[in-house]
């Protein structure tokens, strides 16, 4: 879906793929909870608020709704858990996408190491990305 879509949808002016009508987001800015309608086209979200047409609506019933934490700087490898098992832990405490710095598996494995956490994040619920890590080799 291209931005010219998505804006479409934000206006109002087509369908949105879908609408989630009736929960309370949990604003993370200003602490408030507010009833509305989540509006999503694509994958994202384009708008909130009531009216919106949708090809698909599903009623939450008041519901709690909140954004997913990102984790901007983490060492998984530090946490001696392999991703599965650390996206076990933190999703279900609301963080949804990490950035990792694997410099320690780097300096062990080299890109072996960095391969190994990519694979073994593909396909699991948390979305990570990996920096390419500074302090490798370690030392000279």
């Amino acid at each position: 879906m291209n931005m010219q879509e998505r804006l479409a949808a934000a206006r109002g002016d087509v369908e949105a793929d879908l609408v989630l009508r009736g929960g309370r987001l949990i604003n993370v800015f200003s602490g408030a909870i507010e009833e509305t309608d989540i509006v999503i086209a694509g994958e994202n979200v384009v708008g909130f608020g009531s009216g919106y047409p949708a090809r698909e609506v599903h009623d939450l019933d008041g519901a709690f709704v909140a954004p997913g934490l990102i984790d901007a700087h983490v060492h998984i490898e530090s946490s001696l858990c392999t991703v599965p098992q650390f996206a076990r832990a933190v999703v279900p405490h609301g963080t949804t996408t990490v950035i990792t710095d694997p410099h320690e598996i780097a300096n062990v494995l080299g890109l072996d190491g960095i391969r190994y956490m990519l694979e073994t994040a593909k396909y699991g619920p948390l979305t990570v990305y990996v920096n390419v890590p500074s302090c490798v080799p370690a030392t000279p």
